[in-house]
């Protein structure tokens, strides 16, 4: 990890009322916003890997998940091309790497260190890729989703080890790997609130 680069970018970055003072839409109610996130994130009538945990999941089409949303702690960030597929280890389910489309947004989470400091490296990463969307996990970080689709595994690739380098956990390169649902309910009854928004960018 380059710690010298970090604590630079921290200590010269913004912190969280920043990230949400930049975001183009804010959600300020206490509502639930999470259909009409979704509805933005993956237009259309794609099929969505969605969660209440990492055991109880499924597969279905957004219409299908419609009303259902707001519920779910968990996500694949990615359109899934089969309701069903193998897993590595040969078993069928509803959440396979197999049956994962092509990279709709890569998700970058930071642990360690506070949501300020976790802030201000989602923004400093958002000079350099598109963020669309910054969810807090109902715990201690924030997941930042940069709209990646059609764009060159290599590149991100280069992007993604970057982050990595700034501290990024690793499981998130992972296409499947499940993350936060925006403005859906963690398990511990937290709703993983969402801090900025930039629907603009998505196509």
């Amino acid at each position: 990890m380059n710690q010298e680069q970090l604590t630079a970018i921290v200590r010269d970055g913004r912190g969280l009322v920043d990230l949400w003072e930049v975001s183009p839409i804010r959600l300020e109610d206490n509502a639930a916003h999470t259909e009409a996130l979704i509805d933005a994130l993956f237009p259309g009538n794609p099929l969505l890997c969605c969660g209440k945990n990492n055991s109880d999941f499924n597969t279905y089409s957004r219409e299908e998940w419609r009303g259902k949303l707001a519920a779910q702690q968990l996500i694949v960030p990615s359109p899934m091309t089969a309701r069903i597929g193998r897993t590595k280890k040969g078993k069928e389910s509803a959440h396979a790497l197999e049956t994962t489309a092509a990279r709709r947004f890569l998700v970058i989470e930071f642990d360690c260190g506070g949501v300020d400091e976790h802030a201000a490296l989602l923004l400093y990463l958002a000079a350099r890729a598109p963020l669309a969307i910054v969810v807090h996990s109902g715990n201690k970080s924030l997941h930042g989703w940069f709209y990646c689709a059609g764009q060159a595994e290599e590149r991100l690739q280069r992007f993604m080890r970057y982050a990595v380098s700034l501290g990024a956990d690793r499981t998130t390169w992972t296409r499947s790997q499940f993350v936060r649902m925006p403005d859906g309910l963690r398990d511990n009854g937290k709703r993983q609130a969402v801090y900025f928004f930039n629907p603009a960018l998505i196509k």
